[in-house]
C-alpha cells in the first residue's frame, strides 16, 4: 500500500488540520459516541432550514426524481434483488445532520454554511500545489504528501443525478466507488433514519421534476447495448473510467497528467459498474449528453454524440451483464516479531505516516487536533493525541469524560488500538466490526507488516 505520509510535518504547520480532515479519523472508541440517527436526537444547528430546497419537515416535499419508486429490477442485469421503497426522510433534518457532520468539510455544492479554509479537505493541499507555499522549506515535502488528496466529490445538483434509495444504502454503508481515488467514504455510523435524512437533504439539492415510469422506461427504449459499448471504447472512456465486471474498457488516448484538473478527474470517475445503482435511465441519457448542464462544476467533459449513441451507451451501462465482484480477503495476522521494537521505530512507521494527523496536537493546527482529538465530523472530542509517547500513554475520554486506556483487551484479547487496524481490514472486506470503527478510517488498512510491528512492541510492554 502506498503510504500517504511518510514526511512529518513541522509541530508549527497548520497543513496538519487540513490532513485531518482528509483522513476522517474519530477517536479510537468505536461506536462510543452521541447517536446523531436516534429518534428525536437534535444536531447541532437545529432549526435550520434547507434553504431553496422545498424541503419541508416532513420531508414531504424533498422528493427526487424517481426517489425510491424507480425499478432497478430490470437495470440490475447482475441479478441483484430488487430494492423495497425506501421511506422518504425528514429533509430539514437532514440538514441540521448534514452541518453537524460537517459534510461541507470536505464536499462542495450545499447549501450550508462556509467553513474556515484551514479546516477544509483538500483546500490547502490544492494551495500547495499551486504553489502558495513554496516559500516554506517543507513545501516540497508537502507536495510529495498531498499529490494524491487534492480531490473530493462535489454534491451539487444531487437531486438531478443519484437516486435517493441508493443514496440511504451508501451512507449507512459507504463502499469505494472510485479505482483512482484513495480516501473513501467515511464509516460515520448513521442509523437508518439519520441516512434517510440526509439523503433526503441531499436529493433536494439541485433537484429536477420528478421522472415519470414511462419517461424512465422510454428512456432505453430501443437501445443497442453492443453499440454503447462498441461507442464506449470508441470515446475512450476508459482513460478515465474503469468499469468492473466487463472486459476492460479501451483506453488510447493521452491525458495531461501534468493538469490538476486531470489529475482530479480521474481520480473522481467512478467506475461505471454502479451507474445502474446511482442513477435512472433518464438521468443517465441526460447525464452523457452535457455533464455540465446537469451539474456545472463537473469535471467530466462533454463528449459530442447524439441522443441515440446516448441511449445506446446507457443500455450497455445498465443491462450489461457483470461478473462478480472480487472478494476482498482480511490478511492473516503475521507472528509478533523476535526482535526488540522501540516507541520511535513505531511512531516513525506509522503513528507519525497516517494516525498523527488525526489525532495531533491542537496547539500545531489552529486548534484542531483533528477528528480524533479535538472533535469533528459529528465525533465528540476524545482526546486521542498520538504525536508523543506520553500522549499515547495518556489514552482517551469515553463518553462520561474518563480516561481509558487504548491498550485496554478486547474480548479476544487484542490490544484496542491494534484492533482498530485490523477492523479497518475487515471494512474492506465488508464484515465491519459494530463494537470498534476501523482506522484509518476512509483510508486505505496500514499494511500487517506494520501492525505486526505496533503488536509487537505493545507486546514487549510499550518500552519507550
Amino acid at each position: 500500500m502506498r503510504k500517504c505520509y511518510d514526511v512529518p510535518m513541522n509541530p508549527s504547520a497548520w497543513i496538519g488540520a487540513a490532513l485531518a480532515a482528509m483522513l476522517l479519523v474519530p477517536a479510537l472508541v468505536g461506536c462510543d459516541r452521541d447517536n446523531s440517527g436516534a429518534p428525536g436526537a437534535t444536531a447541532s444547528g437545529a432549526g435550520a432550514t434547507a434553504s431553496g430546497a422545498g424541503a419541508t419537515a416532513s420531508g414531504a416535499s424533498a422528493t427526487a426524481s424517481g426517489s425510491g419508486s424507480k425499478d432497478h429490477a430490470a437495470n440490475t442485469a447482475s441479478g441483484a434483488a430488487p430494492q423495497p421503497p425506501e421511506p422518504m426522510g425528514d429533509a430539514a433534518r437532514g440538514r441540521e445532520l448534514a452541518t453537524k457532520h460537517e459534510c461541507h468539510r470536505c464536499h462542495g455544492g450545499l447549501e450550508l454554511p462556509p467553513i474556515a479554509a484551514t479546516s477544509h479537505c483538500v483546500r490547502c493541499h490544492i494551495d500547495v500545489l499551486a504553489g502558495k507555499f513554496d516559500h516554506k522549506t517543507e513545501a516540497l515535502g508537502w507536495r510529495k504528501n498531498v499529490a494524491h488528496l487534492i480531490a473530493v466529490p462535489s454534491l451539487a445538483a444531487t437531486g438531478a443525478r443519484l437516486d435517493y434509495a441508493w443514496l440511504v444504502r451508501y451512507l449507512a454503508d459507504p463502499r469505494d466507488l472510485r479505482p483512482a481515488l484513495e480516501p473513501t467514504m467515511p464509516r460515520l455510523g448513521l442509523d437508518a433514519q439519520a441516512s434517510r435524512d440526509i439523503a433526503a437533504y441531499l436529493v433536494s439539492v439541485g433537484k429536477t421534476a420528478a421522472t415519470s415510469p414511462t419517461t424512465e422506461h422510454d428512456a432505453l427504449s430501443g437501445a443497442d447495448d453492443a453499440r454503447g459499448r462498441k461507442l464506449i471504447d470508441e470515446f475512450q472512456c476508459g482513460a478515465c473510467h474503469r468499469m468492473s465486471g466487463v472486459d476492460e474498457l479501451a483506453a488510447t488516448s493521452k491525458l495531461e497528467p501534468g493538469k490538476r484538473e486531470t489529475r482530479a478527474a480521474v481520480m473522481l470517475a467512478p467506475d461505471l459498474r454502479f451507474a445502474r445503482e446511482r442513477m435512472g435511465n433518464a438521468e443517465l441519457v441526460r447525464w452523457l449528453l452535457d455533464p455540465a448542464a446537469v451539474k456545472p462544476d463537473t469535471l467530466m467533459p462533454r463528449t459530442p454524440m447524439t441522443p441515440e449513441q446516448a441511449r445506446d451507451i446507457a443500455g450497455y451501462l445498465m443491462r450489461a451483464t457483470l461478473a462478480p465482484q472480487a472478494v476482498v480477503a482480511v490478511p492473516e495476522a503475521l507472528p509478533l516479531l523476535e526482535r526488540k521494537v522501540s516507541f520511535d521505530e513505531v511512531k516513525a512507521r506509522v503513528l507519525d505516516v497516517t494516525c498523527r494527523h488525526c489525532h495531533g496536537d491542537p496547539n500545531a493546527a489552529f486548534g484542531d487536533g483533528g477528528p480524533g482529538n479535538t472533535g469533528g465530523f459529528g465525533f465528540p472530542a476524545r482526546g486521542v493525541n498520538l504525536t508523543s509517547y506520553e500522549q499515547l500513554m495518556a489514552g482517551y475520554l469515553d463518553s462520561a469524560g474518563e480516561r481509558k486506556s487504548l491498550f485496554a483487551k478486547m474480548a479476544d484479547g487484542t490490544p484496542r488500538i491494534v484492533a482498530a487496524l485490523w477492523a479497518r481490514h475487515r471494512e474492506l472486506a465488508g464484515a465491519p466490526n459494530p463494537e470498534l470503527r476501523g482506522m484509518p478510517l476512509g483510508l486505505p488498512p496500514v499494511p500487517p507488516a506494520d501492525i505486526q510491528l505496533f503488536a509487537t512492541w505493545v507486546a514487549q510492554g510499550r518500552p519507550r
